[in-house]
């Protein structure tokens, strides 16, 4: 393993292999010492994709709210989960089916086609005409905006689905699904995010379902390894400071350099960073 991979390792806090009932009880305690500890928030808010990482996610927050709210035999903390859809989602059934896993307190649904598009018209009106990439952007940002509406309406806590893989790579919308509150899972990769599951007793098909962000229109559904150009194998491999094919190992470290801006705080004049 050289520097650089290390260096990576060690900036993600990825172990090379975990106990999931050790990871879902250390994720489950954070998420309820947060609140706890910050006793001004009532629970918290997270958008729902149908995707292996939302699943999970609303999962744990989930168990933490009904834990404490036994704890203390009342209902004072709540967790709800939000459907974002841009128009209709593809995927549909899977949203569905992660909701009947979760069992979330509380559930809203929020189109964002229409706010997403206004976006777009009142560029364009400006005469700034988007690409189809960027319009998947403004789609991220969309629904990270609702969230925090709701958060603020319901005094709770923003939750990111942020791992390692996406950390490593940067594949999130910055101010997006890259803004929250929160990120329980950050330290793990997607093989670990699946083992999570597996022991949560989730149905198989959502966490073993090809994961795709779907944020652009011309190219619906495009699973994330055609977009990176990398397999999530190779990533976990590479995170888990194992040898991968010299091909990978350079798109995955160029994907990394590319995408550090993204895992840095706004710059400053005294930041090293940008020299």
């Amino acid at each position: 393993m050289d520097e650089l991979q290390r260096q990576i390792i060690e900036e993600l806090k990825v172990q090379p292999s975990i106990d999931p009932k050790v990871e879902i009880r250390r994720s489950v305690d954070f998420l309820k010492d947060y609140l706890k500890k910050h006793g001004f928030f009532h629970g918290f808010v997270l958008g729902i994709s149908g995707g292996q990482d939302s699943t999970l996610v609303g999962k744990l927050a989930q168990i933490a709210v009904d834990e404490l709210n036994e704890s203390q035999d009342q209902d004072k903390y709540t967790f709800i989960a939000v459907r974002l859809p841009y128009g209709a989602q593809a995927d549909v059934s899977d949203v569905e089916d992660a909701l009947a896993f979760i069992q979330p307190s509380k559930t809203y649904e929020i189109n964002i086609k229409q706010a997403v598009d206004a976006s777009a018209a009142a560029l364009k009106a400006a005469g700034v005409e988007i690409s189809d990439f960027t319009k998947g952007n403004e789609k991220a940002r969309e629904r990270m905006k609702a969230q925090y509406s709701i958060a603020a309406t319901y005094n709770c806590v923003v939750l990111g689905t942020d791992q390692a893989a996406e950390a490593l790579t940067g594949f999130y919308t910055k101010h997006g699904d890259g803004a929250s509150d929160m990120v329980p899972i950050f330290r793990l990769n997607k093989r670990q995010g699946r083992q999570l599951l597996k022991e949560l007793d989730c149905p198989e098909h959502l966490y073993m379902k090809i994961p795709t962000a779907d944020l652009e229109d011309d190219r619906p559904m495009l699973p994330d390894e055609v977009a990176l150009g990398v397999s999530y194998e190779s990533i976990d491999d590479y995170l888990e400071g194992k040898q991968v094919h010299e091909t990978a190992k350079n798109t995955i470290e160029a994907l990394y350099r590319k995408s550090q801006h993204k895992r840095h705080l706004p710059v400053n004049v005294f930041d090293d960073f940008w020299k």
